[in-house]
């Protein structure tokens, strides 16, 4: 078998199999061999493998033994280094231009890249924190009741009524003379949360108030507890008709709310 491969046009390709690589003239383009010489020589290009796979026994084989395959080896001298001037800008291509004189026009690409991905960047910021905002947010039935506006006319005296203002409760209690004087007599130092009477209402005999307790956020039952006023069942905290807590854990007043006055019998609690 090693005499067969070193004979006849078998011996250049038998070198390349186990590993010894003919030195090729790369001079050298005809695709037809004339001698054994100008076949060892001669360099593998697109034309001579094209004129050698059509001759069977000139074309670049090299049989290792009986039950291997074949392999063929490829010699390219016809490669050309790529061309990189269609991705270069045209301010780059005169190289007797010097760098630092076309750096501010190539910075201008780059810059409006920047600007315009970062308006997109924060303006889809906005968005979705809008809609983060708006999700967490109160629901739009109790954004449409911003301010409630109440007849007065409709509590009578000594009684109070509850109303839905922004989902919470809101007590509104007409008050008589005697549980005014009784407010306005309390001396104020003994108090959890001391606050005056005067400075939680706007007119005497109304008192308007967040019926939610201070304590854990429990609805108090009207005319109950020490005072005949507001009593929270849960946790056991008194109110007086001031709203001001007396005895209980609750550690704050009753919230008053921001109304305002419009007429005799008008109420208007919060703002539109």
């Amino acid at each position: 078998m090693s005499t067969l491969l070193r004979t006849g046009v078998v011996e250049p390709f038998s070198r390349g199999a186990f590993g010894k690589t003919p030195r090729l003239n790369p001079l050298k383009s005809k695709p037809g061999p004339k001698s054994r010489k100008d076949r060892c020589v001669e360099p593998l290009t697109s034309e001579s493998m094209k004129f050698r796979q059509s001759n069977l026994f000139l074309s670049p084989r090299a049989v290792t033994g009986l039950t291997t395959g074949s392999c063929i080896r490829f010699y390219h001298t016809d490669l050309t280094f790529p061309n990189m001037e269609d991705y270069r800008s045209n301010s780059t291509k005169n190289p007797t231009v010097r760098s630092e004189d076309t750096e501010e026009p190539r910075k201008l690409i780059p810059y409006l890249s920047y600007g315009i991905g970062g308006m997109i960047g924060m303006y889809t910021t906005k968005v979705i924190v809008l809609d983060l905002v708006e999700y967490k947010g109160p629901p739009r039935n109790q954004l449409a009741m911003a301010s409630i506006e109440v007849n007065l006319a409709d509590i009578p005296e000594g009684k109070s009524a509850t109303f839905m203002w922004r989902g919470k409760p809101c007590f509104i209690r007409h008050r008589t003379p005697e549980q005014i004087e009784t407010e306005r007599a309390v001396n104020v130092s003994e108090l959890r949360d001391p606050q005056k009477d005067e400075d939680r209402v706007q007119k005497p005999e109304w008192l308007v108030v967040i019926g939610i307790c201070t304590h854990l956020g429990c609805v108090p039952i009207a005319y109950k507890g020490d005072f005949n006023a507001y009593y929270c069942p849960c946790h056991g905290s008194h109110y007086d008709n001031s709203g001001r807590i007396r005895k209980g854990p609750a550690p704050n007043n009753l919230e008053v709310p921001e109304h305002e006055f419009t007429a005799d019998n008008k109420l208007i609690i919060g703002k539109a």
